[in-house]
């Protein structure tokens, strides 16, 4: 089985979606398939066309002149689309395996056309959802109903459909497509990448200001979706019971300055630790200054549909979580078994969670062993990964048509 991917970025560039991609292809690979992988201009400059990243070859497409949106998106596809047509002359796969957002399916869904190739589409999230947490479009709004048609159209078009969870499993369905035609490869984890978590370094612990606190913390961007402000309200109520506690809050993004604004403006300031983005080779190092995990997610029609990876990396390394109750999560995650669910939206609902956990520590090895027990006997990426077989072994099968 020889399998082109076409994706919206890759590794070095470090993100849910580049963890993602690298796991299903070292997990094909074991299988004894032939991956091939494409990147869009989405990545960005690169040193070359063609790029070894930890094993795996890239190829790239070339980053069009820069131009107005519509006629940007536009270049894209048809540079996509022109790689997609040459390196499958080079490297004849038998699948094109394209993955969201959908400027990557429509060029791939040309390509198989032209070439009597089959195409998949795994969509990992909408990309009209994706526009409106990024503040580029509003829902309701033209260029998301514009949006919105395009991914409906892709998904008619593509021969099989790929997502990564039943919520958006369940909407995809709901525009029409046959049931039979989507299937779900669940977001999991590599076991043997995760440790179990170990002590914190005494030495980042007093660099940090943490030494003899207990912390709560975040690992990630800093998304408005994430929740983080929420975090914030929900920390007053937490310090005045619990004077010993501090937050940890690890990485960037968009909402960095908003946070930092909202802690002074709370008064709490001096009780969170802001890092900034550390060295992925040193994130477990700060996860292990973190005794609660938090994921206090808004519910928004992204984060009730799509589940996410972090919930499942903290259960592979046996930490502890709170997490909002959103679609996402509660398809992941067993209520006071695997981790703790609360009210999505309620800083009140958030600080009681934190508390409870935080007063019951003799609860904390039992979900702990059975976070490890969920990753290591379901949601990992052999499992997930088995999924693909019936599906590309169907379509390799089926006599093809000239377009």
């Amino acid at each position: 089985m020889r399998i082109l991917h076409i994706l919206d970025h890759s590794i070095p560039l470090h993100s849910g979606y580049t963890f993602r991609t690298a796991a299903i292809l070292r997990e094909q690979r074991a299988l004894g398939w032939e991956t091939f992988h494409l990147t869009s201009p989405k990545q960005g400059e690169t040193k070359a066309m063609v790029e070894e990243i930890e094993g795996l070859r890239f190829h790239r497409t070339g980053v069009p002149t820069p131009a107005r949106s519509g006629i940007a998106e536009l270049r894209q596809i048809r540079a996509v689309q022109a790689r997609i047509e040459q390196l499958a002359a080079e490297l004849r796969p038998d699948i094109l395996h394209a993955h969201s957002p959908v400027l990557n399916a429509i060029p791939a869904i040309r390509a198989g056309r032209k070439l009597r190739i089959p195409v998949v589409y795994e969509i990992r999230a909408f990309w009209e959802d994706a526009a409106v947490d990024h503040g580029t479009t509003t829902e309701g709004s033209l260029r998301y109903r514009a949006t919105k048609a395009l991914e409906t159209w892709a998904i008619k078009r593509a021969d099989h459909v790929f997502t990564i969870c039943e919520g958006l499993r369940a909407d995809i369905v709901g525009r029409g497509i046959p049931a039979t035609k989507v299937t779900v490869i669940p977001n999991a984890v590599d076991i043997e990448s995760f440790q179990l978590s170990g002590d914190a370094d005494p030495v980042l612990r007093a660099e940090l200001g943490l030494a003899g606190t207990t912390v709560v913390g975040f690992v990630g961007s800093f998304y408005a979706y994430e929740g983080l402000d929420l975090l914030l309200d929900a920390f007053p109520a937490l310090l005045q019971k619990r004077p010993e506690l501090r937050l940890l809050l690890v990485g960037g993004g968009p909402q960095d300055e908003n946070l930092k604004a909202q802690a002074l403006r709370l008064g709490v300031a001096d009780k969170v630790v802001f890092t900034g983005r550390v060295p992925h080779k040193d994130v477990s190092r700060y996860y292990d200054q973190i005794d609660l995990l938090a994921y206090p997610r808004h519910s928004m029609r992204l984060t009730e549909l799509v589940t996410p990876l972090k919930p499942l990396e903290a259960m592979a390394q046996g930490r502890l979580f709170v997490a909002s109750d959103v679609g996402g999560h509660k398809e992941l995650i067993r209520d006071g078994e695997t981790g703790r669910l609360f009210k999505a939206g309620s800083a009140q609902a958030l600080a009681a969670a934190i508390d409870d956990l935080l007063a019951h520590r003799e609860r904390w090895p039992a979900m702990r062993a059975a976070g490890r027990q969920f990753v290591e006997e379901v949601r990992n990426w052999t499992n997930s990964v088995a999924n693909y077989t019936p599906v590309y072994r169907s379509l390799v099968a089926k006599p093809r048509t000239a377009a």
